[in-house]
C-alpha cells in the first residue's frame, strides 16, 4: 500500500535485524536518514559488493531511476518504485526496485528491495518482437497487393497481358499470407498442447514412408533424389501422427529446397537402445541434405520464430520463417529433442530423437 510505513520494534536489535535480512532471498538495502546504506542482506552484498554497507547510496546505485526513487522516499516518506539494470557476466538482469519507509526507535529509514523480473521482461520483449515480425511479414505482400490493385484500376485497366501478369503475382502474394496465417495457427495450437504428451501408438517408419512418398513429386521437379534408409521395419512411439507428419514434411521439404540441385536428401531411421538425453530407448530420424551448409553462428537460432539464414532465398522459396519453430515445439511436446549439425560446404543434418513406446 502506498505510503505504508513498516515499523521496527524496540526489541529488534542490530544482530537480529541482520539475521532477518540475510534470511530473505531478495536483495535488500536499508538506507538511513544520512543517505548511507546502514544494512544489506547477503543477496544485496552479492549483487552490489561486500563493502556496500556504510557507503552513500549514490555510490552503489548510479542509475537515475533508482536514485530518484530513494531520494523521494527519504524526503517525502512515501513508497516509490523504479527499474534497476544490473550487468553481470555479459548478461543484463532487470530488477523491479521497491523503496518503502521504515520507522522504529526514533529512526526513519527506507528499505529498498530488488525483485528479478528479467523473465517477465524477456516475455514482454518476445511478444513485442513477435508482433513486429508478423506485421513486417504481412506488410510486404499487402503492399504489393494494394499496389497491383491500384495499377489494375488505373494504367493497366485495359491491358489484358499486364492484368494476367499482375493477377498471377497477386495470387502468389495472397498465398504467401495464407501460409503465414496457417503456420501461425499451427504454432498456436502446438503451444497450447505442448504440456499434454501424446499417448497413441504410432509407427514412425510408416509415417516416414508416407511423407517421402508424398514429397517425391516435388523432389523430382527440383532434380533432387530422396533416399530412404531404415533399420527397424516397425518403430512404435507415443505420438500424434498428424504432428509427426508435419515435422518430417517440413524437414524433408526444407532439405529438398535448400539442398544441392541434382543432389540427394537422405532420410535415415535408427533405433537407439539407450539415448543419454532421453534416458531410455529411442528412435532417431536423420534428414541430411547436400546443400551449402550453415555457419555455426546461425545454428542455435534456427528454430527461433522468423529467423532466417538467407531472408531473400527463404521468401523466394515460399518460407514463412516459422517452420522450424513449429518442428521444435512438436518435438518438445513428444518429449523428444531436435539436433542440428551443419558445416559450410558440407550440407546439413537435422535429427529428431523420440522416446520409444
Amino acid at each position: 500500500m502506498s505510503g505504508a510505513v513498516l515499523k521496527v520494534g524496540p526489541s529488534m536489535d542490530t544482530h537480529f535485524l541482520d539475521s532477518l535480512l540475510d534470511a530473505l532471498p531478495q536483495p535488500l538495502l536499508l538506507i538511513d536518514a544520512s543517505a548511507r546504506i546502514s544494512a544489506a542482506n547477503a543477496a544485496a552484498r552479492a549483487l552490489f559488493g561486500a563493502e556496500v554497507v556504510g557507503r552513500h547510496y549514490t555510490l552503489a546505485l548510479r542509475q537515475p531511476g533508482p536514485l530518484g526513487a530513494i531520494e523521494t522516499a527519504l524526503a517525502e516518506g512515501r513508497e516509490t518504485q523504479a527499474q534497476h539494470l544490473q550487468s553481470e557476466r555479459s548478461r543484463e538482469t532487470v530488477y523491479r526496485m521497491l523503496v518503502r519507509p521504515v520507522a522504529g526507535d526514533g529512526r526513519r529509514e527506507v528499505l529498498a528491495s530488488f525483485e528479478d523480473v528479467s523473465a517477465a521482461e524477456q516475455i514482454g520483449q518476445f511478444r513485442r518482437d513477435f508482433v513486429a515480425n508478423v506485421s513486417h511479414e504481412l506488410r510486404t505482400p499487402l503492399t504489393s497487393l494494394l499496389g497491383f490493385i491500384e495499377t489494375l484500376r488505373g494504367p493497366a485497366k485495359a491491358d489484358a497481358q499486364a492484368r494476367e501478369r499482375f493477377l498471377l503475382v497477386m495470387a502468389q502474394e495472397a498465398e504467401r499470407m495464407n501460409r503465414l496465417v496457417s503456420d501461425l495457427l499451427h504454432l498456436s495450437r502446438v503451444e497450447a498442447e505442448e504440456r499434454v504428451r501424446p499417448t497413441a501408438r504410432v509407427d514412425l517408419a510408416a509415417v516416414l514412408t508416407s511423407v517421402v512418398r508424398a514429397l517425391r513429386p516435388m523432389a523430382d521437379a527440383a532434380g533432387v533424389t530422396i533416399v530412404q534408409h531404415g533399420e527397424p521395419t516397425t518403430a512404435l512411439v507415443p505420438a500424434d501422427a498428424d504432428q509427426l507428419t508435419q515435422v518430417f514434411q517440413n524437414l524433408i521439404e526444407n532439405a529438398v529446397k535448400y539442398g544441392a540441385a541434382k543432389g540427394d536428401v537422405t532420410v535415415t531411421l535408427r533405433h537407439l537402445s539407450h539415448d543419454a538425453g532421453l534416458r531410455g530407448e529411442a528412435f532417431a530420424v536423420d534428414v541430411r541434405d547436400e546443400g551449402e551448409g550453415i555457419e555455426a553462428k546461425h545454428i542455435p537460432r534456427l528454430a527461433e520464430r522468423f529467423y532466417r539464414v538467407d531472408t531473400h532465398r527463404s521468401r523466394a522459396e515460399g518460407g514463412t520463417g516459422l517452420g522450424l519453430a513449429i518442428v521444435k515445439h512438436i518435438v518438445q511436446r513428444h518429449r523428444g529433442r531436435l539436433a542440428i549439425a551443419s558445416e559450410p560446404g558440407r550440407g546439413s543434418t537435422f535429427t529428431v530423437i523420440l522416446p520409444a513406446q
